[in-house]
């Protein structure tokens, strides 16, 4: 047996990592969930949405240099600013595209527009894959920072085992839970909210009350992108990253919704924080390869034993 200081050791700081970076999982599953809940619409392009984010950040700080003077807090300063941008394409791509296989207009149909929105989102996925090779190119990037590469220290108390937090992962997460807590305040406590959760709950009785339901689909989806948008430029510090890297990404979304409760945003967060907590934690029994094996693992325990998620207890519109 090895020693048990450094058994602890390993286990607070996969712990650790995994709060941190399920912390940023959580923010981009809450725009999936914040798409799916109010919309009910699949975005299998969502993976490419956190792409952009990331050159989009990359390109601030490093390529075009905009943001360099502010030094180290360049890179959060550049996800900050990546979701406004962002919330204007997730509307432009809305009005332009998904608005005419969702909403209203395709209430009553067959399938309610689900088979147009699943080959224009697929599509659009595929745009932007290609799109983003022939722009940014194939090499990987990432977003470089001094706090990328320390950390700080805390002595435990039990043997020498120590906890060490990466400094760019630690205010990543903290920005996240920030940017999460105002998406909540802002869907529960104002009347655009109420508004979202009208045209979620029931679009057809919304307009009879005066909610504008293509105006606040176009909002939803512009939050959701702005939001998963930002996930990607705070994830961009500790990563190197490609124009393909949204395939891996939108499954961790996806299970990440499911875990958490359909149509719950909140839950989509915790769903994003847990499945980061299983990945990290499952590093310390299984190569990097099965990490994501046994996500999938743990995402198909839940829907056997629970099918409507880890918080679905109270799967309200959010």
């Amino acid at each position: 047996m090895g020693d048990p200081s450094i058994l602890f050791e390993n286990l607070i700081n996969a712990l650790a990592a995994g709060l941190t970076i399920g912390c940023m999982y959580g923010l981009m599953c809450s725009g999936l969930g914040l798409i799916f809940g109010v919309m009910n619409v699949v975005n299998f392009a969502q993976g490419e949405l956190l792409m952009l984010g990331m050159y989009i950040a990359y390109y601030l700080v490093t390529g075009w240099g905009v943001l360099a003077f502010l030094g180290i807090a360049a890179p959060v300063a550049a996800a900050i600013l990546v979701g406004p941008l962002m919330f204007v394409g997730g509307v432009l791509i809305h009005r332009f595209l998904l608005a005419r296989v969702s909403g209203l207009r395709t209430l009553g149909s067959l399938d309610e527009g689900n088979f147009g929105q699943i080959i224009v989102t697929l599509g659009l996925s595929l745009v932007l894959q290609n799109g983003g090779l022939i722009v940014f190119g194939s090499r990987p990037r990432s977003v470089l920072s001094p706090l990328s590469s320390s950390a700080w220290s805390f002595e435990t108390g039990v043997g020498d085992a120590e906890l060490f937090l990466n400094k760019a992962r630690v205010i990543s997460c903290l920005v996240a839970v920030a940017v999460a807590v105002a998406l909540y305040l802002l869907l529960e406590r104002t009347r655009l909210g109420r508004s979202l959760r009208a045209a979620a709950d029931n679009p057809a009785a919304a307009t009879y009350t005066g909610v504008d339901v293509g105006r606040a689909h176009g909002i939803a989806f512009g939050l959701g992108s702005a939001v998963t948008a930002v996930a990607g430029g705070l994830i961009a510090s500790s990563l190197s990253f490609t124009p393909f890297i949204g395939i891996d990404f939108v499954i961790i979304m996806y299970a990440g919704v499911v875990l958490g409760g359909l149509g719950s945003i909140l839950g989509a967060f915790w769903g994003g924080l847990t499945i980061g907590c299983v990945q990290q934690l499952s590093s310390l029994v299984l190569p990097p390869q099965l990490q994501n094996a046994t996500i999938f693992v743990v995402f198909l325990l839940i829907v056997i034993l629970r099918p409507q998620g880890l918080f679905g207890q109270s799967v309200e519109r959010a």
